[in-house]
């Protein structure tokens, strides 16, 4: 099946004005396609049983994990294991865009710190 925003199961609002469309949700696996406005941050925060794959369409990341910050530019992508401290931030002034694939799914399954 072909995906795009227009044919997402569903699209949602997170955190300060971002966007999140969902393509794939089951307990096994989520993947979701999201944009986060230039200057915005998530939560650090941490999965017990997910593992995190991050492709970047457009745009700079900064990630946050275990205190450390790696930058990563569209084209590139970044894995986080479960367990791991994390968060993602767009310190550009550009739009971030990027697809997020979890294994298994992260409902009920975020823990913020």
């Amino acid at each position: 099946m072909r995906f795009s925003k227009d044919n997402a199961i569903k699209h949602y609002k997170w955190g300060d004005n971002c966007d999140g469309w969902v393509y794939v949700e089951n307990d096994q696996l989520s993947v979701k396609q999201e944009l986060m406005p230039a200057g915005t941050a998530e939560a650090l925060h941490y999965h017990q049983k997910a593992q995190q794959f991050f492709y970047i369409i457009n745009g700079t990341a900064t990630f946050e994990l275990d205190g450390e910050l790696f930058e990563v530019k569209s084209g590139n992508a970044f894995y986080i294991d479960a367990g791991k401290k994390h968060r993602i931030v767009n310190n550009t002034t550009e739009p971030l865009e990027f697809i997020l694939s979890s294994q298994p799914s992260t409902n009920n399954d975020r823990f913020n710190l």
